[in-house]
């Protein structure tokens, strides 16, 4: 159960849609002045070193925000980098003042970056190591009572804060998935939630595999969102094959994740048009081969 280590795979091409949405969601929301309470129902570490010996032994940072970071050549796409995607590279620049980026903000460091005094932060974690390193990590910041750490599950204790005494919240649900059970809690937990708090931003980041759960999970939370009468969103990444591969000695290699999606309900209505833009970018600057493709739906 507790296999799962983000520090792998911090600043990937997963981390990269997720943590653009997520930001242009939260810049959105904080227009208003009225606090908001952001609910991360799997936070991680929250912070992450790319030169460390977790996310430098997988390399995927060099495949996901480090190929966004290097310079363009005059063979690359020539146009400036979207306003959505600059806006993400400027957050991630924040953690690295002398350059580069040996830092990686995952959410909840993204998240209090941009709060305001009046906003809360709530944070699951229930992996021992990441929530021990969690809890270190947000301790450094001396955020006092505006950022709540709990090592409990996610799932089963998140909607406790919901609805927020201002009314206003955004959830992010990112699990591992490392169990299939995964899919259909999350699918539990959002419809919990929308019971509780029907007016509240949902979104939920999911992998996007050979596996009957994770091709069924978009398509049950769309209809979640279209029975409970809320609009949805709903972007996706591809950056390679899904196909294994097999070498010249007839070896099978799994080519790891080949695409992710973001399932928003109730998004910004500002949202469809920055991905529109920014989507089309990811795909063209992340492709690890010729099937690098993105898609991008809503409804009400």
């Amino acid at each position: 159960m507790f296999s799962y280590r983000h520090a792998f795979h911090a600043g990937n091409h997963a981390d990269v849609l997720k943590h653009t949405v997520l930001i242009a969601v939260l810049d959105h929301l904080l227009e208003k002045e009225t606090a908001l309470t952001v609910v991360d129902t799997h936070a991680g570490a929250g912070l992450y070193r790319l030169d460390g010996d977790y996310a430098g032994t997988s390399g995927e940072a060099a495949e996901g925000v480090l190929r966004l970071m290097a310079p363009q050549t005059q063979s690359d796409d020539a146009a400036p980098l979207a306003d959505a995607l600059a806006r993400y590279l400027a957050v991630v620049r924040d953690f690295n003042p002398k350059g580069g980026a040996r830092i990686y903000p995952g959410s909840p460091f993204i998240t209090h970056h941009l709060l305001r005094e009046q906003d809360k932060l709530k944070l699951f974690e229930l992996h021992p190591t990441d929530a021990r390193t969690l809890a270190a990590n947000i301790a450094q910041l001396e955020a006092g009572r505006q950022i709540a750490v709990l090592r409990e599950d996610g799932f089963g204790s998140a909607t406790k804060f919901l609805p927020p005494p201002s009314r206003r919240a955004l959830v992010l649900c990112d699990p591992s998935y490392e169990i299939k059970s995964d899919y259909g809690r999350v699918l539990d937990f959002i419809g919990a939630a929308l019971k509780r708090f029907a007016t509240g931003s949902y979104a939920i980041w999911h992998p996007i595999i050979p596996r009957p759960e994770a091709h069924d999970l978009p398509r049950r939370l769309r209809t979640l969102a279209t029975k409970a009468g809320k609009p949805w969103l709903h972007a996706t990444l591809t950056v390679k094959s899904s196909k294994i591969v097999t070498d010249a000695t007839g070896a099978q290699h799994r080519p790891g994740l080949p695409a992710s999606g973001m399932f928003l309900i109730n998004p910004p209505y500002t949202l469809k048009a920055q991905l529109a833009i920014a989507l089309p970018q990811m795909a063209a600057r992340l492709a690890q081969d010729r099937h690098a493709a993105f898609s991008l739906d809503a409804g009400v």
